[in-house]
């Protein structure tokens, strides 16, 4: 049995070493090619001095060398950390530095643009490229660059035995940083290798999958359509999409049986047609990451019907924490589901105690999920994970749960239903609004792509509200008409101030709308 990430393909490669274990492109790798590419880079790592629970930095676009350097780390006793592909040179440096990142895997293209941030990275040593060519223009670097042949020339014939255990770190994935500096967020073995059970377990992932790893790795949720693959001897197929017509193209090509996205992908996808053979193998659809447009929902359910839709909630801090399971998506489509297996969620007071039924309080959750903390910050770690609330005062020792910052219900049944997160709640005119709530008309009306409502600040309001739309129509939108529909359908506190139009809503690295981004631009909107 697996209690350590790389055991995972340890697993899967003695019963199933023939099966496809990672598609990229037109290329396949079997369970027992993955394992052989895996203990030659553990062994090379070992050869350039990675030492246990040392952290590795891998820089990549999905592509195969990113998925062995990953759990190649993982067996050579190291900590991995994925850096968002999209993150631009300050940010990298950013992460390289914040958790002492002695080795980095990238490329030769994105050495180029992180060579004038390389001096301030004292703790890196070692610089892996994928190709088999070293740049000549880097020569005042003081890091050793290896090309990918040098790299695997440094494999010795006997490997080292780390002495890891499943409590210790395993990877650190870093947050899309919507307030301050991005958090590293410690993941253990146990942690990623109890989501990876928890999750197929209610998706019912078989060695027959194949899934789509379109989110990035260092997405929790992106990580997860790879680990779940290892563990049930699946096909994860990799693609990085330039255009959500890519994601379509993947699943009929490709058929694949599980396709994970987060709401703004959703929105684009449900806009295109979908050849009629996806419905045949289509398996599951989740979504994750936010709270799915009821109209989006109803379009994409639409396109396969076949496929089962489950909606979840989770956050990086705990990986995922429920469900909805599809037969119940009819009846509660408002709702995020149970606890996932293997988890408890409650519904808290400020005061620590249980809510009562369809009384809103913050979710907590407690479980094998919860992460390490936020890496080398204990005054943000004191904030984020605290005391369990239903811990027995009988028990010497704490446990430690995560308080989500989220606000939900839940009702007798046990069900959860999203009511907001703490800072992105609109206080307007005395009241505390939902962004959701507004969203959902906004949704429902089928004028626009994406929608976000925020507050701005208001010298009599204290904050008015704004809606931010892309355009679903490229020749105009009738603004009164939107916020008539408002009228018909939200209190006069929730109505809309002003809709502002851009042609794309911006997005944090892990494809969510990023809401903070958006209040920084019109703060001053109701200026006086």
């Amino acid at each position: 049995m697996a209690t350590l990430l790389h055991q995972l393909l340890t697993q899967s490669h003695l019963t199933t070493p023939l099966a496809s274990a990672i598609e990229h492109k037109k290329n396949t790798w079997s369970y027992q090619q993955l394992a052989q590419l895996v203990n030659q880079q553990a062994l090379a790592l070992q050869g350039v001095q990675l030492k246990h629970q040392q952290r590795v930095a891998v820089y990549l676009p999905k592509q195969i060398e990113t998925v062995t350097n990953l759990l190649a780390i993982s067996t050579a006793g190291g900590v991995f950390v994925p850096v968002n592909p999209v993150l631009k040179a300050a940010q990298v440096a950013y992460i390289l530095n914040d958790c002492g990142v002695q080795i980095l895997t990238t490329s030769k293209s994105r050495l180029e643009s992180l060579a004038p941030i390389l001096k301030s990275c004292p703790d890196l040593h070692t610089i892996i490229l994928v190709e088999n060519e070293i740049p000549t223009r880097y020569p005042l670097l003081s890091q050793r660059i290896l090309s990918w042949q040098d790299f695997l020339g440094y494999a010795g014939q006997q490997p080292i035995t780390p002495p890891t255990i499943d409590a210790d770190m395993a990877a650190i994935l870093y947050t899309s940083g919507s307030t301050g500096k991005p958090k590293g967020v410690v993941l253990s073995h146990r942690n990623i290798v109890a989501g990876a059970k928890s999750v197929s377990e209610y998706l019912s992932i078989t060695a027959a999958d194949r899934l789509l790893a379109a989110l990035p790795f260092s997405f929790d949720y992106g990580l997860n359509q790879l680990t779940t693959s290892l563990l049930k001897g699946a096909c994860c197929v990799l693609l990085d999409y330039l255009l959500p017509r890519d994601v379509i193209i993947a699943l009929e090509s490709k058929k694949i049986t599980g396709l994970a996205a987060v709401p703004p992908l959703w929105a684009q996808l449900a806009n295109l047609e979908w050849p009629q053979s996806i419905n045949g193998h289509l398996r599951y659809m989740t979504n994750s990451g936010g709270k799915m447009p009821k109209p989006v929902l109803t379009a994409i359910r639409e396109k396969a019907p076949n496929s089962q839709f489950i909606l979840m909630y989770g956050l990086t801090e705990a990986f995922r924490s429920t469900y909805l399971p599809p037969e119940q998506l009819d009846r509660r489509p408002d709702s995020i589901g149970k606890a996932i297996p293997n988890a408890e969620i409650l519904v808290v007071r400020e005061d620590g105690t249980l809510c009562a039924p369809h009384e809103p309080g913050e979710l907590v959750h407690r479980g094998s999920l919860v992460a390490m903390g936020y890496w080398n910050d204990q005054v943000k770690t004191a904030e984020r994970f605290r005391p369990s609330p239903s811990q027995l005062r009988e028990l010497p020792l704490t446990e430690i749960a995560v308080w989500s910052g989220d606000t939900v219900t839940m009702d007798e049944e046990g069900y959860l239903y999203f009511v907001g997160r703490k800072d992105d709640m609109i206080k307007t005119s005395g009241y505390r609004v939902s962004p959701t709530e507004i969203e959902e008309v906004i949704y429902a009306s089928g004028l626009v792509k994406e929608a976000a409502a925020i507050g701005i600040d208001h010298q009599t309001l204290g904050q008015a509200i704004i809606v931010v739309i892309s355009n679903k129509h490229p020749h105009g939108l009738d603004e009164k008409a939107l916020i008539n529909l408002c009228q018909a359908q939200l209190p006069n506190f929730m109505v809309p101030a002003k809709i502002e139009i851009l042609s794309e809503l911006p997005k944090n690295p892990n494809g969510k709308i990023d809401r903070k981004r958006l209040a920084q631009q019109f703060r001053h909107l109701f200026c006086q």
